[in-house]
């Protein structure tokens, strides 16, 4: 019996180790997650993720205030109800192939934000991916 109560308090206590060393799995929420800083792309960048750089014509005039860019997806800093006009034929998306500017570079002289000659926008979009709105914006 003595050899029985030594295995019995032998296993008890390996069963005891094992349970306070075992990691415990715990749900984690997050709630306010932190998306970074807006990419700095010369003519705007798209308003989904992962919000590359959008080429010049994607945005009409009124998405630049002084050849600055007011934002799109997350970053978006413009009036909750803005709509602005689009040309979605230069969404990739939509099969745009042609060249898109990459992140840090900078406007050339004759693509200047906010002065594109002879915009023609086919979509309202309010910034944060949603198509739709009107012209009175």
């Amino acid at each position: 019996m003595n050899r029985f109560q030594c295995l019995s308090v032998a296993v008890l206590a390996g069963v005891c180790f094992a349970a306070t060393t075992t990691p415990k799995a715990e749900a984690q929420v997050a709630v306010g997650v932190s998306i970074g800083v807006a990419p700095d792309c010369p003519y705007g960048y798209y308003d989904y993720a992962p919000y590359p750089c959008a080429p010049y014509g994607y945005y009409g005039p009124e998405w630049f205030t002084d050849g600055i860019f007011i934002g799109a997806g997350p970053w978006f800093h413009g009036r909750h109800d803005f709509h602005g006009h689009v040309d979605n034929r230069f969404d990739v998306h939509r099969g745009y192939r042609g060249p898109l500017p990459n992140r840090g570079e900078r406007p050339t002289a004759t693509q200047r934000p906010g002065r594109i000659a002879n915009f023609r926008g086919n979509e309202m979009r309010d910034g944060r991916g949603h198509v739709g709105g009107d012209d009175r914006h």
